[in-house]
């Protein structure tokens, strides 16, 4: 796969959503306070921080899953966040207690500043795919009449 700014784009598609979950307290109450969904608070969490890119420190996933130095800040500061609600309300905590802790809507908060740097930041190479000339589907071009692929291009 060929992306601008990353090694490994397929482990961003576990990252971005995670961040997003992070930062939407109505997800949150709605999905992981749901016995019956799959994703929880602590499958965000492994993704954070275990298998995709590690928030208590982000430095080594900069070109990996992380695009910039920004990111790779505004994940530590998540990371921090997630932190002290963990050290007050303890690692075996329901998801429950986290969302009630006093510090959640720190995490929250973190979780949408770098949430919307994920998304412009993935836009921006999107955009830079499409002026290299790559196009989705692939099939979208050969399968246009030429009139058309000339108005697409101008």
């Amino acid at each position: 796969m060929i992306d601008h700014g990353i090694a490994l784009p397929y482990y961003r598609l576990h990252v971005v959503p995670a961040v997003m979950a992070l930062a939407s307290p109505t997800w949150q109450r709605e999905v992981w306070l749901d016995p019956e969904q799959f994703e929880n608070l602590d499958y965000v969490v492994h993704v954070l921080f275990d298998d995709f890119c590690n928030a208590d420190d982000p430095l080594p996933w900069l070109g990996q899953s992380l695009r910039t130095d920004e990111e790779v800040s505004l994940m530590a500061r998540l990371g921090a966040a997630y932190g002290r609600v963990q050290g007050a309300v303890g690692a075996d905590a329901s998801d429950e207690v986290y969302l009630q802790s006093p510090g959640w809507p720190d995490v929250v908060a973190e979780a949408a500043r770098l949430a919307q740097v994920l998304v412009s930041n993935d836009h921006a190479a999107l955009s830079k795919l499409h002026d290299a000339g790559h196009r989705w589907p692939p099939s979208t071009e050969s399968a246009m009449p030429k009139a058309s692929q000339q108005r697409a291009e101008s």
